[in-house]
């Protein structure tokens, strides 16, 4: 199979009642489109990295009760596992596409990279493009959008990531559902590798 874009009925799995009825959709509908950017990204994300990376297609296998509410492949440099690491997402919610560079609250050094990002903002903040989010939550749809931002608030969330236990940090774009099921497989794939592009400067940090 190739990546063939995502369509309404994709992100309707997630009004899917029942964990079993909406995994068993997820798994059908999207799990294998989410294998296919995979694929596509995952030597391309190695490439502008310098890391070997290797894709994870979440399996939401810890879950008894509630269904998952998004879903996602994450990229990288570590074949086990990605939440300990720096990495890179791709996934959607119900309203729209995501494309990350996400640290979470498993990632052992988030305190020596939020000073890393604490002493690199004012370069962050220029070279962030306006039409570009920040989330200090992963499991929430909100974000804070980047041309609202002043440089003391994006200082503020690179030292609460060195501070706070559970706190993260993500950045990236998100695609609008009814925008994201009107985009070719292509221009898709186009529009996400750019934004990865966009992202690498946070990695390399």
């Amino acid at each position: 199979m190739t990546f063939t874009g995502f369509t309404d009925e994709d992100f309707d799995v997630f009004k899917i009642d029942g964990l079993d009825e909406r995994m068993d959709a997820l798994k059908q509908h999207i799990r294998p489109k989410l294998e296919e950017l995979g694929k596509h990204f995952t030597p391309e994300l190695s490439a502008l990295t310098g890391d070997e990376m290797f894709s994870h297609v979440a399996k939401h296998a810890r879950r008894t009760k509630n269904p998952p509410k998004d879903t996602w492949v994450a990229f990288a440099a570590n074949p086990r596992g990605y939440k300990m690491m720096p990495h890179f997402q791709i996934g959607l919610w119900e309203t729209h596409l995501f494309i990350w560079f996400a640290l979470i609250y498993e990632a052992p050094n988030k305190e020596e990279f939020g000073k890393k990002l604490a002493n690199h903002a004012d370069k962050i903040f220029n070279e962030t493009p306006e039409d570009f989010v920040w989330s200090l939550d992963h499991t929430k749809p909100e974000v804070i959008e980047q041309n609202g931002l002043s440089t003391e608030e994006l200082i503020a969330m690179f030292t609460r990531l060195q501070t706070v236990k559970k706190a993260e940090i993500l950045c990236g774009y998100q695609i609008p559902r009814q925008d994201a099921v009107q985009l070719s497989s292509e221009e898709l794939i186009k529009k996400i590798g750019s934004v990865f592009k966009t992202l690498i400067p946070l990695y390399k940090l």
